[in-house]
């Protein structure tokens, strides 16, 4: 009787610990899970990951956010998506939540759309780039207005006085 007691007790323990360890883990996930909807969602993909838009949005979520080659040239320059999975890497999830509440950048990015975002949705985002990690390499540096860009770009029109 007391073999069975033990037993118990011990399937019983183990139980207990595996569920706390899986509970301990799902708010993170939880978290993934949201930053994947918003980045779907909010356009992210449609710049920041090469032929996404072109693929209906069938591209592996392994070669999500990559950056992109193909610049935005307008009265500005030529910008070009940066890769937000080298980019992440670099700094913490309060610095990236202060930047996306403050910065402005050049176009097409709407980071005007990122100062409205609620905080707890932009460290989703934050928690889902760092989960698919660093991959990649870096887009092509920012041009200024004087110079043309020598590969893809998309020419956007001088807006009407």
């Amino acid at each position: 009787m007391s073999i069975r007691l033990t037993s118990m007790i011990g399937t019983a323990l183990i139980v207990f610990a595996t569920s706390t360890q899986y509970a301990g883990a799902d708010p993170v996930a939880k978290l993934v899970d949201r930053g994947r909807y918003l980045v779907k969602i909010a356009g992210c993909n449609d710049c920041h990951t090469p032929g996404y838009a072109q693929a209906g949005g069938k591209i592996p979520e392994r070669e999500w956010l990559l950056g992109d080659r193909l610049g935005w040239r307008g009265p500005w320059g030529t910008t070009y998506p940066s890769n937000l999975r080298l980019y992440m890497h670099k700094i913490t999830e309060d610095q990236w939540v202060k930047i996306a509440h403050t910065t402005q950048l050049r176009p097409p990015m709407p980071w005007f759309a990122l100062h409205d975002m609620k905080e707890q949705d932009l460290r989703a985002i934050y928690q889902l780039i760092r989960y698919l990690g660093p991959a990649g390499e870096p887009a092509p540096a920012y041009l200024p207005p004087d110079q043309i860009p020598e590969g893809p770009h998309i020419v956007f029109p001088i807006p009407p006085q």
